[in-house]
């Protein structure tokens, strides 16, 4: 049976690597604020004159656009949670026999599993 602290090492973990699969990098074009911005400039021009069907995509288009200017300018999740995930990762690791290499994989990057304390033992 999980102990208090083998359930908050295992919470801790897990919304780590949630917020870090949230900021993956999805494929496609990257958008930069300024490209955002531009685009809903030209948004704004086509509306007034734009058909409605037209004007109905752009709409959500740039509801769309909007939403994700905001969630650029958000502080990552990932961030907060980071200093949380260095104290208990090397605990959680060793109890759950997680490897290094397999914290790589998900995406840990190296300089956060050498301050929890997990080193390659491949080198």
């Amino acid at each position: 049976m999980a102990t208090d602290i083998e359930k908050l090492e295992s919470k801790v973990v897990k919304d780590y690597l949630d917020g870090l699969e949230r900021r993956r990098v999805k494929r496609g074009r990257k958008r930069s604020p300024d490209t955002i911005k531009r685009r809903l400039a030209q948004i704004e021009m086509k509306l007034p004159s734009a058909p409605s069907l037209t004007k109905l995509h752009l709409i959500q288009e740039k509801l769309d656009l909007e939403n994700t200017l905001k969630e650029m300018n958000k502080p990552q999740e990932s961030d907060d949670l980071e200093p949380r995930f260095i104290e208990v990762a090397k605990s959680y690791s060793e109890r759950n026999k997680i490897s290094y290499n397999a914290w790589r994989a998900i995406g840990v990057r190296p300089e956060v599993l050498r301050k929890a304390g997990i080193l390659d033992s491949t080198n």
